[in-house]
């Protein structure tokens, strides 16, 4: 028996797929959203944090 016969056979199985895309979609839109709108300084200072030595 395949895999998929088995997710076929679980009730209400289609709204997990669907509930990771909204997921998905909601942190990726805040994340742009946060990198369009943080302060250039910030985004400078965090870009250099690999490069400091102390």
């Amino acid at each position: 028996m395949k895999f998929i016969n088995y997710l076929e056979s679980i009730t209400g199985v289609s709204i997990y797929p669907l509930s990771s895309l909204v997921i998905f979609t909601v942190f990726f839109v805040l994340a742009a959203c946060w990198a369009f709108k943080a302060d250039k300084g910030m985004i400078d200072h965090i870009s250099n944090i690999p490069l400091d030595d102390h």
